[in-house]
């Protein structure tokens, strides 16, 4: 590292002393287990151990979130530098707490996805995922320490050098003069960022100095390794090789869920891949096979999840979500592929959330949930015995066959008897009423009706 470079980190570190100990208010650092939030944990780190004891009086926040569908290598990445973080900081001293964070059962990918029916966000304006898998829980974690200490501080690793739509996005929030601006959503919080003027090159530089060693006693150049073999688009590698293919890094890649349907190609997925991280390779396929399935019609319900139906302007019936044998083949899948790789794709909490959303949505068994999963995985899950089935397989086939000789869809009627049944304890008779009157309202019509109402304006059209 030259000389300019060691000047501008030392005054980076100067700069964040003088911050650090001009209030109160505590800092949060979000940790991503990428080069930028590692940096800045790493000057962060060397900041409070340049400060005496008596004057570490502050608490850092170091918030992981985990979307529960990370890529599973950097997933366990981001877990073992979260113990680290917090066995350094005790160590040390220096009032440093890393949490990892969650999504509300309610909001995973899997809950949305498997349990609801929720289509696979797809470009460029269907991504849902964002906000409920990461925003939602890093503001639940933000505003809970803004109630104990009245306001916070957040510093950002964002850097000018890191593209130029970052740039315009830095550039548009600075204040000139001041090193702390107001946050533009969350009341009573703060931004703080320290790196906005350090170049792409010198990032690696300042991470490998000391031979890779973080301030929390791991090692950068497993980070390092993990950026290899992107293209070289945005900059060159500053140290040339470090893996045993001699093959050059970046350091630009972009860590994202492994099953992200956002991109045709997932190119960090398919790096790992290519550099000896074979045991993506079945994540990958399964990732493929969702896009293709939110492609099939007949995966898909022709109403959306508030009942409307609709036709398309070339005069196909409109698709909704998926349907519930859908969700029930991708969790068949799903299950099949965490027993082959090993890898926790999804939790028991997802499962249980998933099961009580199949029982409102027509699952007369009861058991779809706990039959594949023992089906897969050949053990019971916690609930299971308590799983009873509302209606025998006779009775359901009786009924199923009295729905084909009417000419009315299966599907209706089992919403309807769970409608019946989950409002059979209510005292008022009047909850029933309304919840069958939710079902009928919810666009059950044949083809023909649909398309009678569609010239009166009663049916939504669409592009």
């Amino acid at each position: 590292m030259n000389d300019e470079s060691r000047k501008q980190f030392k005054a980076i570190i100067e700069q964040m002393r003088f911050v650090y100990k001009h209030d109160s208010r505590p800092w949060m650092i979000g940790y991503s287990g990428g080069k930028d939030s590692t940096l800045l944990c790493q000057l962060v780190f060397e900041t409070l151990e340049s400060l005496p004891p008596s004057e570490r009086k502050k608490k850092v926040y170091i918030v992981t979130s985990d979307t529960m569908v990370e890529n599973p290598i950097i997933r366990r990445y981001m877990h073992e530098m979260n113990v680290a973080i917090n066995a350094a900081s005790v160590k040390k001293g220096l009032n440093v707490e890393s949490h990892i964070i969650y999504p509300e059962v309610k909001n995973r990918f899997w809950s949305l996805v498997v349990g609801l029916g929720y289509l696979t966000p797809e470009p460029p304006g269907f991504r849902w995922c964002t906000e409920r898998l990461k925003i939602l829980p890093s503001n639940d974690f933000t505003y809970n320490v803004i109630r104990k200490s009245g306001e916070i501080i957040i510093l950002l690793g964002v850097r000018k050098a890191e593209s130029s739509t970052r740039l315009k996005s830095i550039a548009s929030r600075e204040i000139e003069g001041k090193i702390l601006t107001p946050h533009v959503s969350i009341p009573k919080a703060y931004t703080y960022r320290p790196l906005s003027e350090i170049e792409n090159k010198d990032v690696w530089e300042y991470l490998l100095k000391d031979d890779g060693l973080s301030a929390w006693g791991t090692d950068n150049r497993y980070l390092f390794s993990l950026y290899q073999g992107e293209e070289m688009g945005e900059e060159q590698s500053v140290v040339g090789e470090v893996n045993k293919d001699k093959i050059a890094i970046t350091g630009n890649s972009r860590f994202g869920c492994w099953c992200c349907t956002m991109v045709s190609e997932d190119k960090s997925l398919k790096n790992f891949i290519e550099h000896g991280a074979s045991e993506l390779l079945p994540l990958r396929e399964f990732r493929n096979w969702l896009i293709e399935l939110r492609n099939t019609p007949e995966a898909r319900d022709f109403r959306r999840r508030n009942g409307s139906v609709y036709f398309m302007k070339n005069g196909e019936l409109g698709r909704g979500p998926f349907t519930l044998n859908t969700r029930k083949d991708i969790l068949r899948r799903l299950l099949q592929l965490q027993k082959t790789t090993g890898f926790e794709l999804i939790s028991e909490e997802e499962l249980k959330f998933i099961d009580n959303v199949w029982e409102r949505e027509g699952d007369l068994s009861c058991r779809g949930v706990v039959e594949i999963y023992y089906e897969v995985m050949g053990k019971r899950l916690p609930w299971d015995q308590f799983k009873k089935a509302k209606y025998d397989g006779e009775t359901l086939e009786t009924i199923r066959k009295l729905c084909a000789k009417h000419d009315v869809p299966f599907d209706l009627m089992s919403r309807l008897m769970s409608a019946v049944d989950s409002a059979k304890l209510h005292t008022r008779s009047a909850e029933t009423t309304e919840a069958v009157e939710k079902v009928l309202n919810q666009g059950w019509l044949h083809d023909e009706r649909v398309k009678e109402e569609l010239g009166r304006g009663d049916v939504i059209t669409q592009d």
